[in-house]
């Protein structure tokens, strides 16, 4: 769940709620706001609406507010909005409703409302759903049926369905279609397929056919949200039009991203899916194959744009919400890689444990823990020289030359040489500080109290300040935890409250689980490709000399201990005074007298050898007789860039879903993942210009109700499908109404 933080910025005549929300009042309007700008809108004398924000303002998975503080901005007393949260959990958004007395609708049909009516009426719908169509009283339509002027079809006949509905194939018929294609599986555009070979299609149309049941067309309720991140207007931006043939850019867009959110973890997955039903989301009559998604991916790689590619996703997300670049978490993550064909430089893979090649991709997320852009280093880079190099740079680029940044990483970025550098060039740093230090006293730590994700956490937390070099000063502050531990946390920012300083750097758990989620969800260590490029062979990195020396020094080490041992042992028993002399026991030890002196001798000089050799030497030296080489990158920068735009569609839907659903952390995400899996109706409507998306039940009325509250919201988007005029229309299971 994302961590708020405090407000930044706000109108002069704003007013705070709390900490991390605020409300302005204007022209009989109410406007709540958090760090990120507006949250929500409604007029003061709206009930309903005021209502639900008493509800959302106070889910405590947001951690915006408390009902006592809503309660005091809405003129009501706090049992009201506990209230209002209990009927909203009930029974949804129909909880709030404001109850009016009289009759619920018209007692009379006038004019259209007739003509309306019987066509609901002949299309299969009940006299509920045509009294709400309509907006009259379920009585009004009994009683028109029973006068006759409205008819319904006899119960004997089969309900009417509209035209586009009739004309939809199910899987049964598309199956046995596809497999009598003379071209291949599904392959019905024959004419279309003929010219692509030639090189005179531009691209395949995107043409939508109505079906039924088609398999995991859930992911289109992603499609606002891509749209949203930016991924067809980036990508044609840079990338600009494919070659000539059947697929084109935004339809490749469009399956890279899918097949992230449908969790097809790689090229190799599409042969485990129908390529005719995968190709009716896409409005084709089949998907791209494996072969074809590998080469247009070549293809894409070919222009060496990808940095450009994922820099103008940054750019763009930068500009849409600036607040969240004001604190910046950066880490690591390692990629092993497990082939043998290549001889690649090894480096620590920390959750493994083990030494092994591999290569380190340094990851930049913002305030809120999403992604927000990734460098690839060579194994053994530290995080020092890629910040210095290269992520520094791109920071000041997307945050502008006057803004502060606030930097948050772990004790791998340790330097106060740096510290001070970056300070005066507007970066600020949040990290452990690294080293032995002494404990303080238990009177130096005071209690503090600290809202984390909607919970309030207490901390027993002390600050001083930190000489860490010559004529440079840092803010030390330090947590004393249950066990005794005391954790260091340095920053050059004086003007946060410490709590603050605390709550940022023991966050960076978010950018943890961001990664334990990439690897398990969009197989984030995924090689698209194995092949290689070539490798400066001139890069230092640590010399292996320096560890077998080591290795061979701890061993001598060891041996000389274990023999120093032995010898004080016979010195301290020395039964019944039988050697009465140093001299003597010296001479009747002689042996391993002998032993420990030359261990002693091996051990001095393995010291000097050791003292000698340089810490890094060019790689070039460390890989005999093998070329220098690194895997490929341009094809992983592309696809790397696919599964962060993924990541963030699914984030802002989680987070809009995210209060329909029980107070769990991963709750809103799974209900995703379901909804992306879901099969779906296809029903376009070229006449009216609509694609409806007709989604399958979920597994409980409360996921159906939570669904179509989230489809209603898409759906006052009015996006169109990419390459058509075609508005998305995204329709539910609505659950019963004694479900509700």
């Amino acid at each position: 769940m994302q961590l708020q933080h405090r407000i930044a910025l706000l109108p002069t005549e704003a007013e705070m709620v709390s900490v991390h929300l605020a409300v302005t009042r204007h022209d009989e309007h109410l406007t709540f706001l958090n760090a990120s700008g507006p949250i929500f809108t409604c007029r003061e004398d709206d009930e309903g609406a005021r209502r639900f924000a008493a509800v959302m303002l106070t889910e405590p998975s947001l951690g915006l507010s408390t009902p006592t503080q809503v309660a005091k901005v809405l003129g009501c007393h706090r049992s009201r909005v506990h209230e209002y949260r209990q009927r909203y959990h009930e029974a949804g958004a129909e909880g709030l409703e404001v109850k009016r007395r009289g009759p619920r609708g018209a007692s009379k049909l006038k004019g259209e409302q007739v003509t309306r009516a019987q066509q609901y009426l002949d299309e299969g719908l009940s006299n509920r759903k045509v009294a709400e169509a309509v907006g009259v009283s379920e009585g009004t339509i009994r009683k028109a049926l029973k006068e006759g002027r409205l008819s319904r079809v006899a119960r004997t006949e089969e309900p009417r369905t509209p035209a586009r509905e009739r004309a939809a194939s199910t899987p049964r018929e598309r199956s046995d279609a596809d497999a009598a294609c003379a071209g291949g599986v599904a392959t019905k555009r024959e004419v279309e397929r003929a010219l692509a070979p030639r090189g005179v299609l531009p691209e395949a149309p995107v043409q939508f056919e109505a079906a039924q049941s088609v398999a995991k067309a859930g992911v289109l309720v992603a499609l606002p949200a891509l749209l949203s991140q930016g991924l067809v207007e980036v990508g044609e931006q840079i990338y600009g039009r494919l070659k000539n043939g059947y697929y084109g850019l935004t339809t490749m867009l469009l399956t890279f991203v899918f097949m992230a959110l449908v969790r097809i973890k790689s090229a190799e997955g599409l042969t485990g899916y129908a390529p005719g039903e995968f190709g009716l989301v896409l409005g084709l009559d089949r998907a791209p194959e494996m072969k074809t998604v590998r080469r247009k991916l070549s293809e894409l790689a070919s222009r060496a744009q990808g940095l450009e590619f994922s820099r103008a996703f940054a750019t763009r997300w930068s500009e849409e919400n600036p607040d969240a670049l004001g604190y910046l978490y950066i880490d690591g993550h390692v990629r092993p890689y497990h082939g043998r064909t290549h001889e690649l430089p090894k480096t620590h893979v920390q959750r493994r444990r083990l030494c092994m090649p591999a290569t380190t991709d340094y990851w930049v997320n913002d305030a809120n823990g999403d992604p927000l852009m990734f460098v690839t280093a060579p194994a053994n880079e530290g995080l020092l020289a890629m910040m210095e190099d290269e992520l520094l740079p791109e920071i000041r680029k997307l945050a502008g030359e006057e803004r502060r940044v606030t930097l948050i990483f772990d004790r791998e970025g340790w330097s106060p040489k740096r510290f001070k550098k970056w300070k005066q060039a507007g970066f600020d740093v949040i990290t452990y500080r690294k080293g032995k230090y002494r404990n303080w006293q238990r009177r130096a730590f005071k209690e503090v109290t600290v809202e984390v994700c909607g919970r309030q956490v207490k901390y027993l937390l002390g600050e001083r300040l930190l000489r860490v070099a010559k004529g440079f000063r840092m803010r030390e502050v330090r947590r004393l935890c249950d066990d005794g531990h005391q954790s260091s946390v340095v920053t050059t920012r004086r003007d946060l409250p410490i709590e603050a300083v605390a709550l940022r750097m023991f966050s960076r758990w978010q950018q943890e689980n961001f990664f334990r989620y990439m690897r398990h969800e969009f197989a984030l260590d995924h090689l698209p490709t194995t092949a290689v490029e070539p490798a400066d062979p001139q890069r230092s990195v640590p010399n292996p000399a320096v560890k077998h020396k080591r290795r061979e020094l701890g061993r001598v080490e060891a041996a000389l201990s274990k023999a120093e041992q032995v010898y004080g042992q016979h010195a301290h028993e020395n039964p019944e005074q039988k050697i009465r002399t140093v001299r003597g026991f010296k001479i009747s030890h002689a042996e391993l007298g002998r032993q420990i002196k030359e261990l002693r001798d091996q051990h001095a000089q393995l010291k000097t050898e050791l003292k000698a050799l340089p810490k890094r030497v060019p790689v070039e030296e460390t890989i005999e007789g093998a070329p220098v080489v690194q895997l490929e990158r341009e094809r992983k920068i592309i696809t790397d860039t696919f599964k962060m735009v993924a990541y963030r569609a699914e984030t802002q839907l989680a987070n809009l879903v995210g209060p329909l659903l029980p107070d769990r952390d991963d709750e809103a995400r799974k209900f995703m993942r379901q909804v992306f899996a879901l099969p779906a109706d296809l029903l376009p409507d070229y006449e009216q210009g609509t694609l409806l998306v007709r989604l399958h039940s979920m597994s409980t009325p409360r996921d159906n109700q939570a669904l179509a509250t989230l489809c209603g919201v898409l759906n006052d988007l009015a996006v169109c499908y990419p390459g058509t005029e075609l508005r998305l229309v995204l329709e539910a299971t609505q659950p019963p109404p004694e479900s509700r």
